[in-house]
């Protein structure tokens, strides 16, 4: 469906394009959850809902979008359905360092077919890096939309852990793990695009988390062409496909899990103490 990925990168480049211009005027506030939201998130879920209307209104394709989530469905009800297609969006991953005027932020959006992950884009405005996945390969893209980009096919990576490794969570994890060993440095981020699309290309050996729907789909792709899989700290089973057990009625994940290479995962979780 060449279509639908010419429309995925339009929505995170132009998506991204927004952000830049309401970054020093993004107003910030907070939802009832305590996460932060600003005007740009918005704007860019209002960009891709029109974008992505021609899909939605055949039927075959459903969007669940983090700021209109709540007419979504729950993922019982929306994954129960007969919809081949669905596209997950976070126009902002990381909205609080955005508000703070930090570069960790992007534009992510995934289309999942028959609930597994197949294409996908990550786009981070102020560092001018794209991650995306084309359903076949995975591809790094350093200035893209501009004179000069550079794409790079994102192959596997397995990293040995040594001294200079770097381990990517988000802050929930110091107030539930304990990270038990010097030779693997913790680094905390507030986006999971981040977490997700950086090992990918060896910035990291790996990342911990428990996040939406919409924080994975965009880079779910992505990690895969380079050999790295989601799994679940507690059973180690690979997150291969969306099931409704798997998440609570926010679309959120029940467990936390470690992307990793299949090597390196008992050497992460066996780092990780549980609070």
């Amino acid at each position: 469906m060449p279509q639908a990925l010419d429309i995925m990168l339009s929505i995170v480049r132009d998506g991204g394009r927004i952000a830049l211009r309401m970054m020093d005027d993004c107003r910030p506030e907070l939802k009832a959850d305590a996460s932060v939201v600003t005007r740009a998130d918005m704007a860019v879920s209002t960009l891709a809902q029109e974008r992505l209307k021609p899909f939605l209104k055949t039927g075959a394709h459903l969007l669940i979008d983090e700021e209109t989530v709540v007419r979504t469905g729950s993922p019982q009800d929306v994954l129960s359905r007969d919809v081949p297609y669905i596209w997950a969006l976070d126009p902002i991953d990381g909205t609080r360092p955005y508000a703070n005027r930090m570069p960790q932020y992007a534009v992510s959006l995934g289309l999942m077919k028959d609930h597994k992950p197949w294409l996908g884009a990550v786009y981070f405005p102020t560092m001018r890096e794209l991650f995306y996945c084309d359903g076949t390969d995975a591809w790094f893209v350093s200035n893209p939309f501009g004179f000069g980009a550079r794409r790079v096919r994102i192959t596997g990576v397995d990293e040995t852990i040594s001294s200079r490794s770097v381990f990517i969570a988000t802050d929930e994890v110091v107030e539930k793990f304990a990270w038990r060993s010097q030779d693997c440095r913790l680094m905390i981020f507030a986006s999971a695009v981040s977490e997700f699309c950086w090992p990918s290309i060896g910035r990291g050996c790996g990342s911990l988390s428990r996040v939406y729907v919409w924080d994975l789909a965009g880079s779910w792709p992505v990690v895969g062409r380079a050999g790295l899989t989601f799994r679940s700290i507690k059973t180690g089973l690979p997150l291969e496909r969306l099931e409704p057990a798997m998440f609570d009625a926010s679309w959120r994940l029940k467990e936390h899990y470690i992307l990793s290479s299949e090597r390196n995962f008992p050497l992460l979780r066996d780092k990780l103490k549980v609070l």
